[in-house]
């Protein structure tokens, strides 16, 4: 079989425009716009209008499956299978969780791919993983997000359109304050833009059903506040709340983040039984081969920020510090102007 380019998709308009620097909400740390020789901020209405064409008209191309760097749990009957899927340019971990009995699945923060050099935004990463759904006889039922990403572009959109345009992109219920925090930012002034962009916002505590398994909604804030955790069987999925034990924990210089909100997070994932599996939603390995999760028995043990006995005054101080030496994001403005409306 042929392999087809993947379809690229440019934006509107050449031209690069940026928020206003005080229009960006408050913050301890305000992001400035990235850095001309670093990124390209795409005008909001030609990204809104190139994720609207990815959405509505572009046909996946035939791309090879995409290889699962691990699968987890094929063996535990409490806990559905876990496929992991590794975007290097972002750094970004994708998982397909899957019920055998059923082949019914669920995906978790997928990626659209996006050249900030260029603005061209197109789906190769999503199309791989989208063949990886199809050769393996997969339902989805359910397209995840754990919160507003400001590091890469959602394809949960484009997932949905190309798996018949009926299965829902969820996402925690505190999305709302993030969307009201960036509208003026990126002129979203009619309310419509950002009503029901998402399919279901969902509740602290509420249960999510994958064929025979019940999975569980748990808010994790501090990164964000909107952030949320799935919690499968002996599987949880952190997001950018906790990262791998040498990486240790994400910035919460967002505005809305909050350290001592991110510690407790980290705490109620520590409190978890010691053989379950904490995923990460990034993994920036420091000399050693990419991986996705660790144990909670091993986070309680090495994480370099906030490992057993750590106390919170500790974390704070260390946390806000270390912030206040970071720049933006490089995918900043293309990536909050498009995750805020669910892609």
């Amino acid at each position: 079989m042929s392999v087809v380019r993947p379809t690229v998709l440019r934006s509107l308009s050449t031209s690069v425009t940026r928020p206003s620097i005080s229009r960006l909400p408050p913050s301890k740390h305000n992001f400035l716009p990235c850095r001309p020789s670093s990124s390209r901020l795409v005008p909001v209405r030609a990204m809104a209008s190139a994720a609207t064409a990815v959405k509505k008209n572009v046909t996946s191309q035939i791309l090879p499956a995409a290889e699962p760097w691990r699968c987890h749990f094929a063996d535990d009957p409490d806990t559905p299978r876990v496929y992991t899927f590794f975007e290097k340019v972002t750094s970004t971990w994708q998982y397909v969780l899957v019920d055998d009995k059923s082949s019914e699945a669920i995906v978790i923060d997928t990626v659209l791919d996006y050249d900030p050099a260029s603005g061209i935004i197109s789906t190769a990463t999503a199309d791989s993983l989208l063949s990886f759904i199809r050769e393996n006889d997969l339902t989805v039922k359910r397209i995840l997000e754990t919160h507003a990403h400001a590091d890469h572009l959602t394809a949960a959109q484009y997932f949905k359109q190309q798996l018949g345009g009926d299965v829902p992109v969820c996402i925690g219920s505190r999305i709302g304050q993030v969307q009201k925090t960036f509208a003026p930012v990126y002129g979203f002034d009619k309310p419509e833009l950002l009503t029901n962009t998402f399919d279901a916002y969902l509740k602290d505590d509420e249960k999510l059903q994958l064929g025979e398994y019940e999975g569980q909604v748990i808010h994790l804030p501090g990164h964000t506040p909107d952030h949320v955790g799935y919690v499968f069987g002996k599987a949880i999925f952190t997001g950018d709340s906790m990262f791998n034990p040498d990486v240790g924990s994400a910035r919460v210089d967002f505005p809305g983040g909050n350290a001592q909100d991110l510690y407790a997070s980290m705490q109620r994932l520590l409190a978890y039984p010691p053989e379950f599996r904490l995923f990460a939603g990034h993994d920036y390995p420091p000399g050693r081969d990419k991986c996705c999760s660790a144990t909670v028995a091993e986070q309680r043990e090495r994480n370099i920020h906030c490992k057993a006995g750590t106390e919170s005054e500790t974390f704070i101080n260390w946390r806000r510090a270390r912030d206040s030496q970071l720049g933006s994001p490089r995918l900043l403005h293309p990536s909050l102007q498009v995750n805020i409306r669910a892609g």
